[in-house]
This record gives C-alpha cells, sequence and structure tokens, in this order.
C-alpha cells in the first residue's frame, strides 16, 4: 500500500478504492494475531489517508461498515440513492449510445424495471449484444431477454408489473 500511495503522490493521480468497506472496515476487537494484524493494516490505511496530499475517492454500498475513524476525516460524502421512477426513466433514455440503432424502445415501461443504475447498464449492454448478434436494432424484446438473463444472476424474482407490455 506504501508503493501505491507515494506513486499516486508523485504522480499526481486520483487513487480510486472500489467496494472500500473492504479495506477500510471496521477496526475489531483483538482476540488473535488476525484481529491485531488486520488492526494495524487498517491503522496504517488511516494515517496514510490522512497525509495523502491527493484525491482519494472511496465507494461503497456499505458505508456504515467503514470505520468511524475515515469517516470523520472524509470531506465530501455523496450519496447516490437507489433510482426513482423519474431517475431509471433518465438513466434508460441515456444509457445506449446515441449511435446505436434502436427501435421503438419504451422509457416509461422500461424505468417500472426496479433496478439500480449498474444493473441497467448491464440490461443495457446485454441488450445491445443481443441485438447486435440478431443483426437487430436494440428492441424491447432484446432488453426483455437481457432483464430475465440479469434477475437470473442477482437471484431475483420479476414482477410482472415491471416488465408487462415490452413485447
Amino acid at each position: 500500500m506504501r508503493r501505491i500511495f507515494d506513486a499516486a503522490e508523485a504522480g499526481g493521480a486520483i487513487l480510486l478504492f472500489d467496494e472500500a468497506d473492504a479495506l477500510f472496515g471496521k477496526r475489531t476487537e483483538v482476540k488473535d494475531s488476525h484481529d491485531r494484524h488486520a488492526n494495524v493494516e487498517i491503522n496504517y490505511l488511516l494515517q496514510r489517508m490522512e497525509e495523502y496530499q491527493g484525491l482519494a475517492i472511496l465507494t461503497t454500498n456499505m458505508k456504515n461498515a467503514l470505520d468511524r475513524a475515515f469517516m470523520r476525516r472524509i470531506r465530501f460524502h455523496i450519496p447516490f440513492p437507489f433510482p426513482d421512477y423519474k431517475s431509471r426513466t433518465d438513466i434508460w433514455r441515456h444509457i445506449l449510445p446515441k449511435q446505436t440503432p434502436t427501435q421503438d424502445l419504451d422509457f416509461s415501461k422500461l424505468a417500472k424495471l426496479n433496478m439500480a443504475g449498474g444493473n441497467i447498464r448491464n440490461i443495457a449492454m446485454n441488450g445491445a449484444f443481443l441485438a447486435a448478434d440478431a443483426g437487430e436494432p436494440v428492441m424491447m424484446k432484446h432488453l426483455l431477454q437481457a432483464t430475465k438473463s440479469e434477475s437470473v444472476k442477482l437471484d431475483i424474482f420479476l414482477n410482472d408489473n415491471e416488465t408487462s407490455g415490452w413485447v
């Protein structure tokens, strides 16, 4: 970690810690040498983050899992709440590049799908691959197939109301 921080400072790089809770998790009560070692690592990260002169971005879906000492030192906290219907509509309208051939996409129907932006991105990309493989523009049928695959991957049940009228 020292080399990463040193190189980032020397090069003026931005550090991005995705799933930061894995590295910056809460310190635990020391019961054995593993706990002591984990706490030493967290203490070191805390010190390096405090000394770091550059920009560091931490992302997590589990803010409560971060050590409180880190949270006190974070200058900006930008929450990204689960997108509501309007936000999902906007995401769907802009998720595919403008040059992507599409046909009869109904963004109001797509937005009924109660999924986060990352899942919408996966569905759009997989739908585009399905359409390209079929030699067709991206249509609701491709997005429905991709949605079914995404829901299987997430182990969630698709509500009929979410996808009714897609094809």
